[in-house]
Order: C-alpha cells, then sequence, then structure tokens
C-alpha cells in the first residue's frame, strides 16, 4: 500500500469516527429577566416560585425552537416574548411607568449572521414590542423607529394594538408613587432597572440577541434607554458573542456596553467570560453602574455577568447545562 492510500484511508477513518461520535454543533439559549432584583428577605417563597416558573418557561420554550432545528432568531424571541407577557417583569404587560402614569416601552433585536438590526421605541400600544422590532429589522430599511410612527407601522404590517391600561398593574404602580414621593431606593427595590431579554445560537451557528424594557419607573416621558440601542443593550455578530444587557440605561449607553464586549473578544482576543467580566465587573463597576449581560458566543458558551445583588437569569444548552437563579 502507497503513502497516498494510506494517507486516504487515514482520512475516512477520521471522518468516520467523528461521525459515529455523534458529535453536533453546540446550541444554546440564555435569558434574563432583569438586574437590580428584590432583595433575599423581600421575595417570598411564593413570589420566588413564580418567577422562577415563568423563567423557565421562556427558557424551556426557547430551546424547544432550537431542539426542533430553529432559528436562534425564533428562539429568542419566542422566550423574550413570553417574559413580555409576564406582569412580573419590566416589560410588556407589567413594565414600569413614567412620570405622567403612562407606559412607554422600548425593545432591540440583532441578528449576528447578517449584521441586520431592528429596534423600537416609546411605544404606548404594541403587546409585544420585541415582535415589532423583528418587523422593523425584517420589512423596513430602517433599524430604529419611535413613537407614534412605530406604531403606525406596526398597523402597516397588519397587527393590532392595544389600548395603554393592558401594561397597568397595582405593583408598578404603587412603585411610580413611591418614586414620586421621592423614595428612590424603595422604586430600587420594586426591580427599578428589570428588563428582559434573550441571546441564542442555533444548529447553523447563527447568534441572535433580544431586549425589551419599559424602562425606569418615574422616567420623563420621551426618555428612550440602552435596550433599543443596538450596541449599548444590544448586539449580535457571528464571529465573536450575542449580548443583551440589563442595569441603568444611561451608563449602559455611553460605555456601549454590548459593542464593547463584542470588540474586546475580536479586537484583544479575549473569551466571552474575560470580556463580559472586564466591562460588567470593572468597567461599569468603575462608574458605579449597576446592572449585567446574557451573552453567547460563537462555540455556544453562555455567561451571565451582574454586579448587582442579583439578576433574574437562566441558560440550556445542547451539553446539558439547565439552570435558573436570581442570586
Amino acid at each position: 500500500m502507497n503513502t497516498k492510500m494510506r494517507f486516504l484511508i487515514g482520512i475516512c477513518l477520521l471522518a468516520s469516527s467523528t461521525i459515529a461520535s455523534g458529535e453536533q454543533p453546540m446550541f444554546g439559549i440564555a435569558i434574563h429577566g432583569g438586574a437590580g432584583t428584590l432583595p433575599r428577605a423581600e421575595i417570598t417563597p411564593e413570589l420566588d416560585a413564580q418567577y422562577r416558573a415563568d423563567l423557565e418557561r421562556a427558557l424551556d420554550t426557547g430551546y424547544r425552537v432550537l431542539e426542533r432545528g430553529g432559528s436562534s432568531q425564533d428562539a429568542a424571541i419566542e422566550a423574550v416574548k413570553i417574559l413580555e407577557d409576564s406582569p412580573l417583569f419590566n416589560a410588556g404587560r407589567g413594565a414600569v411607568f413614567n412620570r405622567d402614569g403612562e407606559v412607554e416601552l422600548d425593545a432591540g433585536v440583532m441578528d449576528g449572521a447578517s449584521s441586520r438590526a431592528g429596534s423600537v421605541a416609546g411605544l404606548k400600544h404594541i403587546k409585544n414590542p420585541v415582535e415589532l422590532a423583528r418587523l422593523v429589522m425584517e420589512k423596513s430599511p430602517h433599524v430604529m423607529l419611535i413613537g407614534p410612527g412605530a406604531e403606525e407601522f406596526d398597523l402597516d404590517q397588519g397587527m393590532t394594538l392595544v389600548p395603554n391600561s393592558y401594561f397597568h398593574t397595582e405593583k408598578r404602580r404603587q412603585q411610580l408613587e413611591r418614586a414620586l414621593r421621592g423614595d428612590r431606593m424603595a422604586a430600587i427595590k420594586l426591580n427599578y432597572f428589570g428588563t428582559v431579554g434573550a441571546v441564542a445560537r442555533d444548529r447553523k451557528g447563527n447568534l441572535f440577541a433580544a431586549t425589551s424594557t419599559g424602562g425606569m419607573t418615574g422616567k420623563i416621558p420621551g426618555r428612550v434607554g440602552d435596550s433599543p440601542h443596538i450596541g449599548a443593550g444590544t448586539y449580535a455578530n457571528n464571529d465573536t458573542c450575542a449580548v443583551s444587557a440589563t442595569g441603568h440605561g444611561e451608563f449602559f449607553i455611553r460605555s456601549v456596553v454590548a459593542y464593547d464586549i463584542h470588540a474586546l473578544m475580536d479586537y484583544k482576543g479575549l473569551t466571552l467570560e474575560q470580556a463580559a467580566t472586564e466591562v460588567v465587573q470593572h468597567k461599569l463597576k468603575g462608574l458605579k453602574a449597576e446592572g449585567g449581560v446574557i451573552a453567547i458566543d460563537a462555540q455556544g458558551s453562555i455567561t451571565m455577568s451582574f454586579n448587582s445583588e442579583g439578576m433574574f437569569r437562566g441558560a440550556r444548552d445542547s451539553g446539558g447545562r439547565r439552570e435558573v437563579a436570581i442570586y
């Protein structure tokens, strides 16, 4: 047997061994329901169970999309929609009130394969802002639409509007009253920084990020946070990572948090965990900014980093990881 023949046989055996081993590309999803959570002493066993149940439902819904061979885009958006529909989180139904007693919603999405992105801000009548952000990405030549123009675009796509009262909850009303009385710490304890988001990697290796929020309690009407700002609260690039952030939006915008994590990986060769730690635990802490991120890299590795007392979060991947945590 000549050298060329032995080489070819060796290649065939290696390929056969790889196939037989059943190795598959890693896919996975991570979600968050906001950083700056309620102090441990204020979460009853019943409330803890409610939070965990909704987080698990969102996580498992997104993972099933990936498990069936669905896209990272569909997985992330379906997970975020469940959190938007839950009155427990600061996005969609259950979002915080602005200074005038109305709910204004923001959301952003980004596709790591194409670098396409869509975002919306100042919404008052859109049941699932993350869906409208996807429509802006897919059906318009723009990246961001705001206010009445965004809602008119929603109607043009055949979707329906809901009254602003749909989003209202008594807990958020009480939170606003405390904030307007100057009790800022009480507002913080009631999930002042809450936001929801998801990042995912599918079987094809495509990354996607989605983030949705009601912003800050008692905010000036028209204020826009980091969630719909591509590069600040939301970012995805197939070569590096997908990131969804949660925290004090003004600091996250100024620090371009999500893009900064990507840049540290792309330009300095840091791992996802190293990049997230540098931004969240050092850069943001240096600014006295509270919050966190969830992120997934090109290999499917998941990092969830936060510098607050807690962050509602969950992660699940094809390697067997499945976890939901608050603190």
